[in-house]
């Protein structure tokens, strides 16, 4: 018998281990049919039998309830002769505690009071024992209301106080309860919606914020993939900046995507053949100084513009020719102004003027005088009067005063000598163009003064 009551324990383990979910209904009554076997102590001569019964009960909350049981055994009496028969009845009341009221395997204890009644056909007489019981059990959830259930109990009746053993099986039905609601699928709230993802694009270029590598780019700007404006020749300056598109790769630009221009001619520094020309000059599309005579002289050098194709010209430009032509011996000799025009090209004019004044003194007329001499004698002969003037001033003035004076000389040859006005031309020079350093009296003098090639008279300034 106890080899039986150790397999129903081992098989109650493995059921509450592989199984799970059931009910426990608060309110419900259920009703219990079982069969096992009952065990008696060794000492009451009595043989262990098999033991039918019914259990009633009320579940109280989810994990309490009671029960009321009444059960029969009928068991053989060993102490006399030919084993009469005894009949057993045990009934009482049960406390029940369920562990997971909601699982579909629930296990319970159980603890209660009853009473033993023995008939007297098996020859012990009539008898009556109070009993009080302990066990635990197994309910398995076949439906909402079906069961299959299996109970073990202490039973120990106490005028003996003998320890006795009730083993079951049995199902258990229940009938109303509060019952959980089924949720049907029709009546099932919908589950939320997953809140959409959504994506920013803040500068409006067709990429999102996250994979944008170039937030804030104005509205209507074209971009790539990667949200950056669009740089077509590659110069770093993205073409909606950029006013000078298609400049050739690895050509240095400015902020405005435009090649460099260091001397400001107009031609960029990648094409300009001729780098660093003084600001202002005309030149050509190579970048360039224009040399109109094509002398070799750029024309803002050259104090002979037009020299005739073919002709020697010094460093300014001026053709490297004798004045006159040879003479016969029956000619006068040459001035001393003459040969220094012949033999160097040019000659320094030596009229002074008062500090910021073009007037001429009366006693430059014969200086003046000599130079129409040579003019006279050389009617073919082209004079042009250039002036200069140290750095005292500003260089502006400076320009300007230099050319009053030479335009004083000029005025001063067709009135007082009779020189064609269409022979001489004025320029000025100012300070531009100093032989010595303006930072000495000496130096100064110097630089008050013209050189250039023959056609060119120079004026000093006092």
């Amino acid at each position: 018998m106890k080899k039986v009551v150790l397999g129903f324990v081992f098989l109650l383990s493995i059921a509450i281990l592989t199984t799970s979910h059931a009910e426990v209904r608060p309110g419900a009554v259920s009703l219990s049919p079982f069969i096992g076997g009952y065990i008696f102590e060794g000492n009451q001569d009595l043989e262990s039998s098999m033991d039918v019964g019914l259990r009633a009960g009320y579940h109280v909350t989810k994990n309490w309830g009671v029960e009321a049981y009444l059960h029969h055994a009928l068991t053989e009496n060993k102490s006399l002769a030919g084993n009469p028969d005894v009949d057993l009845w045990g009934y009482g009341a049960e406390v029940l505690y369920h562990f997971i009221p909601d699982g579909k395997l629930v296990p319970f204890l159980a603890a209660g009071v009853g009473g033993a009644h023995y008939d007297g056909s098996g020859g012990i007489g009539d008898r009556n024992k109070f009993t009080v019981d302990y066990g635990a059990g197994l309910k398995y959830s076949l439906a909402d209301d079906i069961s299959l259930r299996a109970d073990v109990r202490h039973v120990i009746p106490l005028n003996d106080r003998y320890n006795d053993l009730l083993y079951t099986v049995g199902i258990d039905f229940l009938f109303g309860g509060e019952k959980k609601k089924p949720v049907l699928a029709e009546t099932r709230a919908p589950a939320p919606a997953a809140a959409p993802v959504v994506y920013l694009d803040s500068d409006r270029d067709g990429v999102y914020d996250y994979l944008d590598k170039c937030p804030g780019t104005p509205a209507g700007v074209q971009v790539d993939k990667d949200g950056c404006p669009i740089d077509s020749d590659k110069d770093g300056v993205y073409d909606y900046l950029d006013k000078c598109p298609g400049t050739p790769a690895g050509v240095q630009v400015d902020k405005d995507g435009c090649p460099i221009d260091s001397d400001g001619d107009g031609v960029p520094d990648y094409l300009d053949k001729c780098p660093g020309t003084p600001a202002g000059v005309q030149v050509d599309k190579d970048g360039c100084p224009i040399d109109s005579d094509g002398d070799g002289v750029y024309d803002y050098l050259d104090k002979c513009p037009g020299t005739p194709a073919g002709v020697q010209v010094d460093r300014d430009g001026c053709p490297i020719t004798a004045l006159v032509e040879p003479k016969a011996a029956t000619l006068a000799p040459a001035t001393p102004m003459e040969k220094a025009i012949e033999e160097k090209g040019r000659v320094t004019l030596k009229v002074l003027f008062d500090f910021d004044k073009s007037v001429i003194q009366n006693e430059y007329h014969d200086e003046i005088g000599n130079l129409s001499e040579v003019l006279k004698k050389h009617p073919e002969l082209q004079i042009i009067i250039e002036g200069h003037t140290d750095s005292v001033g500003d260089a502006k003035y400076n320009e300007q005063l230099s050319r009053r004076r030479a335009d004083a000389v000029r005025k001063y040859l067709v009135e007082k000598f009779g020189i064609a006005e269409s022979r001489l031309t004025a320029k000025g020079f100012g300070e531009s163009r100093p032989v010595a350093s303006n930072a000495t009296k000496e130096g100064r003098q110097q630089n008050r003064r013209v050189e250039s090639a023959a056609e060119y008279i120079n004026i000093i300034k006092k």
